[in-house]
């Protein structure tokens, strides 16, 4: 289900942001610009070419190891979630991001410049108009593995809470919340990553963390040190001496929240979720989020939005009979296809054929022979006989496509992903429209049927046919 709620937006002007990226080191400068309607968030590698197109969708997401990774032929974009969070949150629904490297630059470790580079880019109403699309059903994710549980009730509003626990004396259980994405800039966009101790030096090794210093992260200090380490540490950062607090934070800089933790988890959330492609109305509560749980639970709500558009596009695609209207064949010129005769032959009219999708009618009368014991007081026509009406008009769709249908025959192979969704009963017509799904391979079909009364779907099925010359 959707709303259109307002214009959407993009940057007013073009505005450049310039640092490292937190694991390669790379100075990069990004440029930020406006976008047209229905554009969504693109990077785009200006250190290879113009072809280096990354669209910022869940489909793309390589790698959510040290941060969210996207790809598409070839070309990658890395550590992109702070930047699309503030994106996200500043309702800006469409931008160009143009970047000289690899990797998006880390900044303070928060979205608070980027947040202050679209305030001073401004902000332009655009001639379409945004959709939100609602969650109308519980979605979730979960990982035993990894601790992670993230799920999305029904809700009016865009409404996140996150729950964190590292089992930490340091870092035990922390929770954020946020009710409105206008609080963004002032509750969570300042709030910083955070790392353990335990982790600096493995990932230095990795040859990761390359533009990272004691002002970009809140270090954690997980387990003792001795000063000899806190010594080794500052040479690292090349920082002035340090030291680890009363709370376990090193002494380098105080924090803005004392859950900022959990309020950088809620960030990354936002960032990776704008991933989705798409505004949506739901409650989101996250325990042990990370990158990778993140964007596993953006690819089920975009596949869930892209689903229901689907079906709404499929419902404006309804075909149309008009009774009036004489019909592309009569059940005399039906005859000449199939070999089925009363009381088991189920298509009356062709309305509509063509190379790859035919329309058929079958006329549900109370004569029927099955009602008298299907059911007694109840009549009902079978599921199976609806099929097989399919089957029937599909049959005459393939035997469409050569000269002498009166010498071949239709067997059908297999029936696949079969749906009953509503009752047929004496007085409906049935619609019936069957799709080649793919082009005849060695007299192989491959169709997709569907069945409706009036603009209701009543049942659909896939099938597989074989046309054989009659010997």
């Amino acid at each position: 289900m959707t709303e259109q709620t307002r214009k959407q937006r993009t940057v007013n002007r073009s505005v450049i942001l310039q640092g490292p990226g937190l694991h390669s080191g790379q100075e990069t400068k990004l440029v930020i610009k406006s976008a047209s309607p229905d554009t969504g968030y693109v990077f785009i590698r200006t250190d290879i070419g113009p072809e280096a197109i990354i669209k910022a969708i869940a489909d793309n997401v390589s790698d959510t190891s040290r941060g969210t990774t996207l790809a598409n032929n070839g070309y990658s974009i890395s550590t992109v979630e702070h930047l699309l969070a503030a994106a996200y949150a500043l309702g800006i629904d469409n931008a160009t991001f143009e970047i000289d490297g690899p990797e998006v630059p880390i900044l303070d470790g928060s979205s608070h410049y980027f947040i202050e580079a679209f305030y001073k880019a401004g902000v332009k109403e655009q001639n379409a108009f945004q959709k939100v699309y609602s969650i109308d059903e519980k979605l979730s994710f979960s990982d035993k593995e990894r601790g992670v549980d993230i799920t999305v009730y029904p809700d009016t509003r865009y409404h996140l809470k996150v729950l964190v626990d590292y089992n930490s004396e340091v870092l035990a259980n922390q929770y954020a919340e946020l009710d409105n994405l206008e609080d963004f800039p002032s509750q969570i966009s300042k709030c910083r990553t955070f790392v353990f101790t335990s982790d600096l030096e493995p990932l230095l090794k990795l040859n990761l963390i390359k533009g990272g210093d004691l002002d970009n992260a809140i270090v954690i200090v997980d387990r003792e040190w001795s000063q000899k380490e806190f010594d080794r540490l500052t040479k690292l950062f090349n920082k002035p001496k340090i030291k680890v607090q009363s709370q376990g934070i090193l002494n380098n800089l105080d924090l803005h929240f004392a859950n900022e933790p959990a309020r950088h988890k809620l960030l990354d959330l936002v960032g990776d979720l704008a991933l989705t492609g798409f505004r949506f109305t739901g409650s989101v509560l996250a325990s042990k989020p990370g990158h990778y749980g993140n964007t596993q639970m953006a690819k089920v709500i975009r596949n869930y939005i892209l689903k229901q558009n689907s079906e709404k596009d499929q419902q404006s695609k309804i075909p149309e009979y008009n009774p009036d209207e004489k019909p592309l064949m009569d059940v005399n010129r039906i005859k000449t296809f199939l070999p089925h005769r009363a009381p088991f032959l189920f298509v009356d009219k062709v309305v509509k054929i063509s190379d790859t999708e035919i329309v058929g009618i079958k006329t549900v009368t109370n004569g029927e022979y099955y009602f008298q014991g299907h059911f007694p007081g109840e009549p009902v026509m079978p599921g199976v006989l609806q099929i097989e009406a399919m089957a029937q008009t599909g049959g005459i769709l393939i035997l469409n496509t050569v000269p002498d249908p009166e010498n071949y025959l239709t067997y059908f192979l297999k029936i696949d992903k079969v749906k009953f969704r509503k009752k047929v009963v004496p007085g409906d017509t049935l619609i019936m429209r069957l799709i080649m799904m793919e082009p005849m391979r060695r007299g192989i079909a491959h169709m997709k049927g569907e069945a409706y009364v009036g603009r209701d779907l009543v049942a659909e099925a896939e099938m597989h046919a074989l046309i054989e010359k009659q010997k």
